[in-house]
């Protein structure tokens, strides 16, 4: 569903005196990347395929990122924060909340019920607000680069664990996109389910990528169709790695199929335009299990 500051180097006597305070002696090794301990799976709260909502609308998270520094991040689409229509799918032409806008992650929301306020954090990076400031116009890359980044809040951290739910995984990143009949595993939960948590985890198989998207788009079938509000969802092949978030639901050529933004594709891009250092995909701490 729909809906930096750059710090300018000042070249003074000042600033160069701090850079070269600040900078490891010779011989002195560079201070090492911080890790981030995560609660254990069976307490977190704040896993893959939990609900967020940004703005009153509900998306759903796919996998969990860190930074350099020990920050973490919870991945969705990036259209859940868009201002436009359900319908309105291209990055590049599509106004978006700006970045520090607050999303909340959130179990059990419904029609009638807003559910429990799980935590929050802020949008820290937007394919499509990214897209527009270096304008990009490619059609495909406009299409389906539709992938953001919550960075949770510092006090919410503890509550959160990169493992998905029922399967565990993902055990690291797809690089091979979707084969026709590759099976594929999500977990999610719309709004429009009613909270029916039973409905979450979800099968699939993939229907051959186009030629003519690049590698950018996968669709596939789901036994439990994607609908508004499944947005964002994680995929994994087999093995679980991480292949893709979900975009779209599609009405031709193939109703009720779904396309998935690749994660391999999107994530590349983010490292190279998101400003943020060291960002990678985080391994759950739970093997993955295919079986229902």
């Amino acid at each position: 569903m729909n809906r930096f500051t750059r710090l300018l180097a000042s070249g003074t006597t000042a600033a160069l005196a701090a850079a070269l305070l600040l900078a490891p002696s010779p011989g002195e090794a560079a201070p090492a990347k911080r890790k981030t301990t995560f609660t254990a799976a069976s307490r977190a709260t704040i896993t893959p395929g939990v609900m967020a909502y940004t703005a009153g609308a509900q998306c759903t998270a796919n996998f969990v990122f860190t930074d350099a520094v020990g920050g973490v991040y919870v991945g969705y689409a990036a259209h859940c924060a868009g201002k436009g229509e359900a319908t309105d799918t291209n990055g590049c032409g599509t106004a978006s909340l700006p970045l520090g806008t607050k999303v909340d992650f959130v179990r059990g929301g419904s029609l009638v019920s807003g559910g429990t306020r799980l935590g929050g954090g802020r949008l820290a990076y937007s394919s499509w607000l990214t897209e527009k400031k270096i304008g990009i116009t490619d059609p495909t890359t406009c299409a389906y680069n539709d992938f953001a980044l919550v960075k949770v809040d510092p006090k919410d951290v503890k509550k959160v664990n990169p493992s998905v739910p029922f399967w565990g995984g993902p055990s690291g990143l797809d690089t091979n996109g979707l084969r026709l009949g590759d099976q594929v595993w999500s977990y999610g939960n719309s709004s429009l389910r009613a909270g029916l948590t039973v409905l979450s985890p979800k099968l699939g198989a993939g229907l051959g990528d186009a030629a003519s998207d690049r590698g950018w788009s996968h669709p596939l079938y789901t036994v439990t169709p994607g609908i508004p509000g499944d947005s964002g969802s994680g995929f994994m092949t087999a093995g679980g790695k991480a292949v893709g978030t979900l975009s779209t639901v599609a009405l031709a050529p193939l109703p009720a199929s779904n396309n998935l933004g690749d994660l391999a594709k999107e994530l590349a891009f983010a490292q190279k335009h998101s400003g943020i250092k060291g960002l990678q995909l985080t391994r759950g701490t739970v093997a993955f299990n295919g079986r229902l």
